[in-house]
C-alpha cells in the first residue's frame, strides 16, 4: 500500500515548476520592470544616506529617539552603538540594512494595515486569508526565495519581497485582532452620537487599536531585520553579506563583529519605534 501511494505521486513541484516557466515566458517584462524600480529606490536611498556624513545621520537618529522616547539614555546608547558599528567598518553595510528593511516595512505596512481592518470588518475575508498567512509564517524561508529568485534574479528585489512575504503577516493579524478588540459599548456610544462608519474607523477604532497595531509594526520591523542573512544569498547588499561570507570562510572575527551591528541595530530600531509608556501620574 505505502509503495501504491508513493509511485502515484501528486506532480504539485511540477506545477509549480510550469507556473513560474509560464511567468517567466509571458511576464518577463513586468518582473523586469518591478526589479528596476525596487533596485532604483533601495540603492537611490542607501547612496543619499551615504552621502550625510555618519556623525550627522547618528545625530539625527538620536535627535529623533529623543523626540520619540524622550530618554537620554536611550540617546545615549543609539550613540555608542552606532559609534561601534562604525568602529567596526559596517557603517555603509548598515545603512544598505536600513534601506532595505524600511522598504520592506513600508510595503508590509501600507499592504498589511488595510487588510487587517478589511478583515476585522468582514469575517469571511479573515477566514480566507487565515490559511495563506498560516502558509506564509510557517513555510521555509528557501522555498518561496527559490521563485522569487528565478522571477526577480540577483540583487534587491527578491530580497525585499522574500522579506515582504516573512513578515506581512504580522501587521495583517494585530491590525485585525486591535479592530475587532474595540468594546462593543464603545462603538454603541459613537453609533449613538450619530457617527458614521467612516468616523466610526478614524475615531474610534484605531485611536483604540493604535497599541497593537503599533505592536504589529514593531514585531514587522524585527521580521524584516531578522531576515538580512536570508536576503543577503540572493544578492541583497547589508550586513547579511559579511554573515554569508564568514561563514562560507569559517571566518570566525568577521562573523561576531557583524553579528554584533544586527544586533545593536536590531536593539536601535525596536527601542526607537516602540509606543512609548504611559508614565504614571501618581
Amino acid at each position: 500500500m505505502e509503495d501504491w501511494i508513493t509511485q502515484h505521486k501528486l506532480p504539485l513541484g511540477w506545477a509549480v515548476k510550469q507556473v513560474i516557466t509560464a511567468l517567466q515566458d509571458h511576464a518577463r517584462w513586468f518582473f523586469d520592470i518591478v526589479t528596476d524600480g525596487i533596485s532604483f529606490l533601495v540603492d537611490g536611498l542607501t547612496s543619499i544616506l551615504l552621502l550625510v556624513p555618519p556623525l550627522l545621520v547618528i545625530a539625527a537618529v538620536a535627535a529623533l529617539a529623543y523626540w520619540l522616547q524622550r530618554s537620554w539614555k536611550l540617546v545615549l546608547f543609539i550613540v555608542l552603538a552606532f559609534l561601534l558599528i562604525t568602529n567596526l567598518g559596517y557603517w555603509q553595510a548598515t545603512v544598505e540594512t536600513i534601506s532595505l528593511v524600511g522598504f520592506a516595512t513600508l510595503v508590509s505596512v501600507a499592504i498589511g494595515v488595510p487588510l487587517g481592518i478589511a478583515s476585522a470588518h468582514r469575517p469571511w475575508l479573515y477566514t480566507a486569508l487565515r490559511p495563506i498567512l498560516d502558509l506564509m509564517q510557517t513555510l521555509p524561508t528557501f522555498v518561496y526565495l527559490i521563485p522569487t529568485l528565478v522571477l526577480f534574479g540577483l540583487g534587491a528585489a527578491p530580497g525585499l519581497i522574500s522579506t515582504v512575504i516573512f513578515a506581512i503577516p504580522a501587521p495583517i493579524r494585530l491590525t485585525h485582532l486591535g479592530i475587532t478588540s474595540v468594546p462593543r459599548p464603545l462603538m454603541e456610544a459613537g453609533e449613538a452620537f450619530g457617527a458614521t462608519k467612516r468616523q466610526l474607523l478614524w475615531k474610534v477604532e484605531i485611536p483604540h487599536a493604535m497599541p497593537t497595531i503599533m505592536a504589529g509594526i514593531t514585531q514587522c520591523i524585527m521580521l524584516s531585520l531578522s531576515m538580512v542573512v536570508i536576503a543577503a544569498l540572493v544578492g541583497a547588499e547589508g550586513l547579511g553579506t559579511p554573515v554569508v561570507r564568514a561563514l562560507g570562510q569559517v571566518n570566525i572575527p568577521m562573523g561576531f563583529e557583524a553579528g554584533t551591528a544586527i544586533v545593536l541595530l536590531a536593539i536601535v530600531l525596536d527601542r526607537v519605534c516602540r509606543r512609548p509608556e504611559r508614565r504614571s501620574s501618581v
